[in-house]
């Protein structure tokens, strides 16, 4: 993709995600999202119905009269974005790339954080973390963050998620929304999303195509996988054929699924001709 269409379709994304952020994401993320704990404010005179847990002995035996410390939330979050950047996720049929909606997602949620006061950072990754932004606030950020997605280089390799979960872990020490991007057609180690999902909040949305799950009659087709060359000729006029390979697929599906909500981490299947904003803002309520 040349410069001039990569900024052509960074307006184009920061124009169609700006008024969906700002009519529902943005206040639902607020809401879900309000903080990591507590920190201390100041120290003041005890009021009738504050927390005896609060109490500050050493001011009150000092002053000879009772003293509360003052606690205020953290309020700063951080999100990491990890997408992966497999050659099957630069593939579509229908309205537009894979890696092209992940990247109008992407907008919503930074723009939601921005508009929060949070730092968003990315992660890409195939066999290898191939690229790493650090989190920062603002809107320039943001649109930072989706031109990398964009002007990426699409490797035609396997994706080792287990090998970008154990960056991000050694890296960034916080607490943070983790929200991961892939099409799950390579394999990972739950033991890993597991330690993984105890320290962080992790969402994984899984972004397919319906080409993904099913294939037309289109008669004897050779087919080519984008990750690793291996090359076979589909007799797609067979129903059978057809019916195990959708099959394969569900099954794949349930079973990442499964891997996920076993690992306390949470799922969304979201096919690039829906619209995610429901999905997200269902997220954040829930």
């Amino acid at each position: 993709m040349k410069i001039q269409d990569i900024v052509k379709k960074v307006k184009q994304i920061e124009i169609r995600t700006r008024k969906k952020t700002e009519a529902s994401l943005m206040g639902q993320y607020h809401s879900a999202f309000k903080g990591q704990g507590m920190t201390f404010s100041e120290v003041r005179q005890y009021q009738f119905g504050d927390d005896t847990r609060r109490m500050d002995w050493n001011k009150t035996a000092r002053f000879r009269e009772p003293f509360v410390k003052v606690m205020e939330e953290e309020r700063e979050l951080t999100m990491m974005l990890v997408v992966d950047v497999s050659a099957s996720m630069d593939y579509g049929t229908r309205t537009q790339l894979k890696r092209e909606f992940v990247a109008e997602i992407c907008a919503s949620l930074g723009f939601s954080a921005a508009g929060n006061n949070d730092k968003i950072g990315l992660i890409l990754y195939a066999d290898k973390v191939l690229k790493v932004v650090p989190p920062q606030k603002g809107r320039k950020h943001v649109l930072s963050i989706i031109s990398n997605i964009l002007s990426a280089d699409y490797v035609p390799t396997k994706s080792n998620l287990d090998l970008a979960f154990n960056y991000m872990m050694s890296v960034f020490k916080r607490k943070s929304l983790v929200f991961l991007f892939s099409d799950f057609e390579d394999e990972f180690d739950q033991k890993i999303l597991n330690v993984t999902a105890r320290k962080h909040q992790v969402l994984g949305l899984r972004v397919f195509d319906e080409k993904d799950m099913e294939i037309p009659d289109i008669g004897y087709a050779f087919f080519r996988d984008a990750e690793t060359g291996q090359q076979v000729w589909a007799n797609t006029s067979s129903a059978r054929w057809r019916y195990d390979f959708a099959e394969q697929q569900k099954r794949k599906m349930r079973q990442t699924k499964e891997e996920f909500e076993n690992s306390s981490a949470h799922f969304l299947d979201i096919k690039t001709s829906d619209d995610y904003s429901k999905f997200l803002y269902q997220y954040f309520k829930k």
